[in-house]
């Protein structure tokens, strides 16, 4: 067996048996699966280790008590010579995740281990469990806490989808998960909620620049009202061009591709975060608008990943996501972010931006930049020398029209003057 050349994601080196290969491994174990090759040095240099007979299987029972749920890594020997040896331990993905050592979650991420936090390991554990933290009971609200009618306005929109729709609004609730055991869903209660609260706030603002703001909105209500809502404030802030085109009808053209704006704004309300104590931010600028939402990309999908659009999307609210597409909102999970870069190469606009941390998801997009347009006209060559002195008195009023040529009268005139 061969010893890699680096760490990796998968691959990681420990110079001896110690509790940090147990982390490395519960890492693994959280992730894609991978190995620790126990005798190596971070620098890839090969030390090895002295064996006794029991050390491995010893060793082994350790992992297996300090871990939970219990893992038991497949183990190999690699002779290097001298009396040396490397350990090569390696575990697969856990089926239900996350795996702690010692009631600590740890994480595989850029060939390092990142300790978990309590809304990372919550999260992890919904989607090893192929639900989310939407389709909860509402430990709080009550039907008392939604309006009925936008239940039945809901019906309305999957009957003209084609769906069957004929029981009564507690039963079809009951029927599409939105009441589980009597209780209403977390879902239910952001998707028709009453009155507005601060858990679905989105903070929107038109900027003049980084510090000065000319507008601003706040939205508080249901997340299915909160679409338009945001794109009509963002509509309100942007340019509509109409080109003229010589047919009884004009073309209308904003200056951002409107489908792209409403793709993004559907992934906001669709995976944000709702636990997070942050809201969701809209900024609009002269040539850029920023979408800022709580909630950064599964740990299953990178960057990388997610541009390529080589991912299986994983919705953190499915019931969200569930009733939006059945409505016709969106039409597949996991295509709206190369539906985004399509309509902005379409319109040979800069291409949008993303950025994901582990507790937030960015979106920039950008329009023609007008001043840089601009910057073009202005001469390449400054005159070299500038008058020094100027003239302190400027006539108030400049003739229309100089005569080409003085008369002799005129001149006799000027004179006097």
């Amino acid at each position: 067996m061969q010893i890699p050349d680096k760490e990796s994601d998968k691959i990681e080196f420990k110079p001896g048996l110690s509790n940090a290969v147990i982390v490395a491994l519960v890492a693994f174990s959280n992730n894609k699966g991978g190995a620790v090759y126990v005798g190596v040095a971070a620098n890839n240099k090969i030390t090895g280790i002295s064996l006794a007979q029991e050390t491995v299987p010893q060793f082994l029972n350790e992992i297996k008590n300090k871990t939970s749920p219990s893992i038991i890594p497949d183990s190999e020997i690699i002779d290097v010579g001298g009396n040396k040896k490397v350990v090569v331990l390696t575990v697969s993905e856990y089926p239900i995740k996350p795996v702690s050592l010692q009631g600590k979650y740890y994480k595989r991420a850029n060939a390092s281990n990142h300790l978990l936090s309590a809304n990372e390991v919550a999260n992890m554990h919904l989607q090893t469990t192929n639900t989310s933290w939407d389709m909860y009971p509402d430990p709080i609200h009550s039907l008392d806490d939604i309006s009925l009618d936008k239940v039945r306005d809901l019906m309305e929109v999957f009957k003209s989808k084609g769906m069957t729709v004929n029981e009564s609004v507690h039963s079809f609730m009951t029927k599409y998960n939105l009441l589980r055991d009597g209780r209403l869903t977390l879902a239910a209660y952001l998707m028709f909620k009453n009155d507005n609260d601060i858990l679905t706030t989105i903070e929107m603002g038109r900027f003049q620049d980084p510090i000065t703001i000319k507008d601003t909105a706040r939205s508080k209500s249901d997340v299915i009202a909160q679409v338009d809502e945001v794109i009509n404030y963002v509509k309100k802030h942007i340019n509509l061009e109409v080109i003229i085109t010589g047919d009884p009808y004009n073309t209308q053209k904003w200056q951002y591709p409107l489908e792209a704006i409403r793709e993004i704004v559907l992934n906001m309300v669709i995976h944000r975060d709702y636990r997070s104590s942050y809201d969701s931010v809209v900024k609009i600028y002269n040539n850029k608008i920023e979408f800022y939402n709580p909630g950064g990309l599964p740990d299953t999908i990178s960057m990388e990943d997610l541009l390529s659009d080589n991912y299986d999307s994983k919705p953190r609210n499915k019931k969200i996501a569930e009733t939006f597409k059945d409505m016709g909102l969106i039409e597949k999970y996991g295509s709206g972010i190369s539906r985004i870069m399509g309509y902005f190469r379409d319109e040979n606009l800069p291409a949008p931006k993303f950025e994901s941390s582990s507790d937030s998801f960015k979106v920039t997009v950008f329009c023609e930049n007008n001043a840089e347009k601009d910057l073009e006209k202005v001469p390449e060559k400054v005159p070299e020398k500038v008058p020094e002195k100027v003239p302190e008195k400027v006539p108030e009023k400049v003739p229309e029209k100089v005569p080409e040529k003085i008369s002799d009268n005129q001149l006799i005139i000027l004179k006097k003057c």
